[in-house]
């Protein structure tokens, strides 16, 4: 998507530093599927890919350096999470503003929860929702990757589209195959879903795809992350709530966790992150409730200290009054 069209026809041994700095010029220009410039960790993955493979062309003798070495990227500075509060709600109704990433409040996540209730598909926008599992890793979850009976699910694989299809691979890093806790209310929709999954099964017969995935489409078939990202926004614009992308639940979900005082490498392993430095930067947007807990909690920090301090120096007027 990004190397080939630049540099594919390009042969390995007349690659230049020149070729890799139009590679570097065309990704300032490029334009994701929002219309917005390719984000940081993009740009970043984009690099890692040449470099990789260049690296391994030197090794093996291909060419004498790696031209890519000294690539510099595009500056591009990293959207953080907005929670939609009642005037950013107010400013896009009228303008149409919205922010890059965008995180719902509790009671309009609710609010979305309880307007898919009948969906097919409402335990993955959950799981999405409220234990941050990212959509490759919802396309990819198979039945045998959960524990009903000890309410945990294991992340191994995800489902990626490529070359036209759907392939099963490792997820994103070694840190995001990890097992995840469900609470009970989870595991209800699960076996609510699993129930649904076999009536679907017994009125399709042998038109059903046995494919073993949690999540498929009415014949079976896995779903597509795209498809999952379409199916939502659509919900999403049919629902009147400001519009958040699939992703943003995932951002969403690790605020939720910040605000119910989850301990921060509890977060970092529910998120399959292999830095604590990524969960805190990245995805834990705080929600309006936590600024004034904290805002409270300072103050009543001072206030205490403030009476203290009266009580302090009003016992030491009294003391040198009975002196005199």
């Amino acid at each position: 998507l990004h190397l080939i069209p630049t540099l594919g026809r390009i042969p390995l041994a007349e690659l230049s530093v020149r070729d890799v700095r139009r590679l570097s010029m065309r990704l300032a220009e490029r334009r994701n599927r929002y219309g917005q410039p390719l984000v940081a960790s993009t740009l970043e993955r984009i690099r890692a890919t040449l470099r990789a493979a260049l690296n391994e062309a030197v090794r093996e003798g291909l060419i004498p350096g790696n031209p890519a070495r000294g690539l510099r990227l595009p500056a591009v500075r990293r959207p953080y999470a907005r929670v939609w509060t009642a005037r950013r709600v107010a400013a896009w109704r009228a303008t149409g503003e919205r922010p890059t990433v965008a995180v719902w409040t509790p009671r309009q996540l609710a609010a979305f929860l309880d307007f898919v209730r009948e969906d097919r598909l409402l335990a993955l926008w959950w799981l999405a929702a409220l234990r941050g599992l990212r959509r490759g890793e919802l396309a990819g979850l198979r039945w045998t990757d959960l524990s009903l009976e000890t309410a945990e699910l294991t992340v191994t694989r995800q489902l990626v589209h490529a070359d036209g299809r759907l392939l099963a691979c490792p997820p994103k890093s070694a840190a995001s195959q990890r097992t995840i806790a469900l609470d009970p209310h989870t595991v209800h929709l699960l076996r609510r879903h699993e129930c649904a999954q076999r009536a679907e099964y017994a009125r399709a017969g042998r038109c059903w795809d046995e494919t073993g995935y949690v999540f498929t489409r009415c014949d079976g078939a896995p779903v597509a992350p795209d498809y999952l990202t379409v199916r939502f926004r659509r919900l999403v614009d049919a629902s009147g709530l400001p519009p958040v992308r699939l992703h943003d639940l995932r951002h969403g979900a690790a605020s939720l966790a910040l605000a119910a005082h989850v301990d921060l490498p509890v977060v970092q392993g529910q998120f399959g992150h292999a830095s604590i430095v990524l969960t805190a930067d990245t995805y834990t947007s705080v929600l309006p409730q936590t600024h004034h807990q904290a805002a409270a909690a300072t103050a009543r920090l001072v206030l205490a200290a403030a009476r203290k301090t009266a009580r302090t120096i009003r016992n030491g007027l009294r003391a040198r009054m009975t002196q005199l």
